[in-house]
């Protein structure tokens, strides 16, 4: 039974990176060093990815008519979801079902910037940016921008605190140039 339990597991992740190769293919663009799980739910042409990116298992990353921009160096846990839309729900005497006419508010883009590191189960709705060098805390539903070297966390997500102090940042940051 073991045997087989690890034979099954074993033909899981040569599936999963052959379906990666495929699949890299159909995002928007995609920097070096990008692992995802295959099996998630992505709008594959409206999102970009930058390098050394991780995307746990379970990731729902849509955006229909607006875009998903992943900067480099950012790690997502599992059962995230990134939603870049919304529906228009202003017509009076129509179903919502029925309304296909978007404002410009109802689609616009999700941008994380550089050095992120988000939580499992977190929620990141349209509009937002995630500054550089953020933590999202599991389980945050995040609607509005985060600063840079912020911790942000609960529903809606707020900053609880920052991660370095101003003189610390610049540090961290010239030390990030030298590698």
């Amino acid at each position: 039974m073991k045997m087989l339990a690890n034979l099954f597991l074993f033909i899981r992740k040569v599936n999963s990176k052959i379906f990666q190769l495929i699949l890299k293919s159909k995002f928007k663009k995609v920097g070096k060093n990008f692992k995802f799980d295959p099996f998630g739910s992505y709008s594959f042409n409206t999102i970009e990815i930058g390098n050394d990116v991780f995307i746990g298992s379970g990731a729902v990353l849509n955006a229909s008519d607006s875009g998903i921009k992943i900067g480099n160096k950012v790690m997502f846990g599992p059962n995230v979801t990134i939603m870049g839309g919304d529906h228009n729900t202003s017509k009076i005497g129509e179903y919502m079902f029925d309304v296909k006419e978007k404002l410009p508010e109802n689609d616009l883009p999700i941008i994380i910037e550089d050095d992120v590191w988000v939580g499992t189960g977190v929620i990141i709705l349209k509009g937002v940016t995630i500054g550089k060098g953020c933590i999202i805390a599991a389980g945050a539903v995040v609607n509005r921008n985060i600063p840079p070297y912020s911790i942000a966390a609960g529903v809606p997500a707020k900053v609880i605190k920052k991660r370095f102090s101003e003189s610390e940042i610049q540090i961290h940051e010239s030390k990030l140039i030298l590698k």
